[in-house]
C-alpha cells in the first residue's frame, strides 16, 4: 500500500471533480461524511457519483452503477478511503474489488476506527494498486465535523455572530431587528441547512421566540439535490428549566434536545422533544459535556447562534472551532450590547486572538470567517 506516489495533473483533475461531487451531499448525508467518486478508463470518465443520504448507496456504489461493466480495468478517484465494514450498506472496498477496478486513489485515509486503512488493505491484498494523499487538505475540509467527532469525540462548532461595525448586537433597550440585511440573513439559512444541529441558549429562545429552523423560501439558492430539505436538530441550553411547550420553537415538528441539570417533569412536551440531564458547574449546564453528548448522538457539525453570554463562555472554554461574523455598516454606540461577554481581561496576553480565513461582501454586509490563532511552540 502506497501513500507517496507522483500524482499527475490528470489525477488532480479527476480528484478535484470528485471533491466537487462530494460537496453536493453536504445538506443530506449526516451523520455520514460527504464523499465523491469518479471512475476513469482510457482517460475518459465512465462513472461518477456522490453519497446522498445515510443508509443509501455510498459514492463508490453510485459511480459503479453508472459505469456498469465498463468499471473493469478502471481507476477510481475517491475523496475518502472506501469503507471496509458492513453498516446499513455493504463495504465499498469489496464493491470496487468485485467490479474489477485496477487502481484506487483516495484523497485521504478514513480516521473512522471502523475503517482506518482497512479499506485500502482489502484492495491492496486483492492486487488493486492503491494510493492516497492527493488533494488531502481539500478533502479533509469537506468533513471537518465528521473527522473531529471520530478523532476527539466532539462535534465541530461554528459560532455565528451578527453585529454593527463597532461590534454591537442590540441597542440598550434590546432592539436588534435588523442589524444585518436580508442577503446576510439568507446566507445564514444556507449555513443552517448544512449543519447537523443549531445550538442556542434559553435566553435567545425566550427573547426572540425563535424557531431555529431552516426556512427554504429564504435560502439564497436551491439545494444541489432533489432530496427533501433536512432540518437540523435544535439544541437548547436551559439550565433553569425556563422553556415552556407554548413557545414557537415547539410549533414546528422537528427534533429538539434540551440540556438541563435537572428535568422539570411537570410540563407536557411534544413527542419530538428530548431532555438530557448533564452535570452542572455553578448551577449552569456543563457545556463540554453537552458537546460530548451530541457527538455520541452522531452530531458532526454544530451551528452556534447564541447571545453574548453563551457565546463568550463557549469561547472561554475553547469549544468553538470557527467564527462566522456578519458585520453591518452601522454604528450603534457605546451603550449598545456587545458581541461577547467575557470576564474582565487585565492583560493583552489574555485576549482571544483570531486568524481571518475569509472576508466577503454579502449584500450590504461583510461576512468574515476566522479561527483561533495557533500558538507556535519552539
Amino acid at each position: 500500500m502506497q501513500s507517496q506516489i507522483p500524482f499527475t495533473e490528470q489525477d488532480e483533475m479527476y480528484m478535484a471533480r470528485a471533491i466537487e461531487l462530494a460537496k453536493k451531499g453536504r445538506f443530506t448525508t449526516t451523520p455520514n461524511p460527504n464523499v465523491g467518486c469518479v471512475l476513469v478508463k482510457n482517460n475518459q470518465i465512465i462513472g461518477e457519483g456522490f453519497h446522498q443520504l445515510a443508509g443509501q448507496g455510498h459514492a463508490e456504489v453510485n459511480a459503479l452503477a453508472v459505469a456498469g461493466e465498463k468499471a473493469k480495468g478502471a481507476t477510481a478517484y475517491v475523496t475518502l478511503e472506501p469503507c471496509s465494514h458492513y453498516g446499513r450498506t455493504p463495504p465499498c472496498a469489496e464493491g470496487l474489488k468485485a467490479a474489477g477496478v485496477v487502481k484506487v486513489i483516495a484523497a485521504m485515509v478514513d480516521t473512522n476506527p471502523q475503517v482506518a486503512g482497512k479499506g485500502l488493505k482489502i484492495l491492496s491484498d486483492a492486487g488493486v494498486e492503491v494510493a492516497f494523499g492527493l488533494l488531502e487538505q481539500q478533502a479533509r475540509a469537506l468533513n471537518l465535523g465528521f473527522f473531529k467527532r471520530m478523532e476527539q469525540g466532539l462535534p465541530y462548532v461554528t459560532c455565528k455572530m451578527a453585529a454593527s461595525i463597532d461590534g454591537k448586537t442590540a441597542l440598550k433597550n434590546g432592539q436588534s431587528k435588523w442589524i444585518t440585511g436580508s442577503v446576510a440573513r439568507q446566507d445564514v439559512q444556507l449555513y443552517r441547512a448544512q449543519s447537523c444541529a443549531i445550538l442556542t441558549g434559553a435566553d435567545t429562545v425566550l427573547v426572540d421566540d425563535a424557531k431555529l429552523n431552516v426556512r427554504q423560501n429564504e435560502l439564497p439558492q436551491s439545494l444541489p439535490t432533489d432530496l427533501p430539505l433536512r432540518q437540523p436538530v435544535r439544541v437548547i441550553i436551559d439550565s433553569q428549566n425556563r422553556l415552556t411547550p407554548e413557545l414557537a420553537l415547539f410549533s414546528i415538528e422537528n427534533d429538539v434536545i434540551i440540556f438541563t441539570t435537572k428535568v422539570d417533569k411537570s410540563k407536557q412536551w411534544p413527542h419530538f422533544v428530548r431532555h438530557i440531564e448533564v452535570s452542572g458547574i455553578n448551577a449552569k449546564v456543563n457545556l463540554t459535556e453537552v458537546l460530548q453528548q451530541l457527538a455520541q448522538l452522531q452530531i458532526n457539525n454544530v451551528w452556534l447562534e447564541a447571545g453574548a453570554t453563551l457565546a463568550g463562555k463557549m469561547s472561554e472554554l475553547n469549544l468553538i472551532d470557527e467564527f462566522v461574523f456578519y458585520l453591518a455598516p452601522k454604528l450603534m454606540g457605546c451603550d449598545a450590547k456587545s458581541l461577547v461577554n467575557f470576564p474582565e481581561l487585565t492583560s493583552m496576553q489574555n485576549t482571544v486572538d483570531l486568524t481571518f480565513n475569509e472576508c466577503v461582501r454579502i449584500g450590504d454586509d461583510l461576512r468574515i470567517t476566522a479561527v483561533k490563532k495557533l500558538i507556535k511552540t519552539t
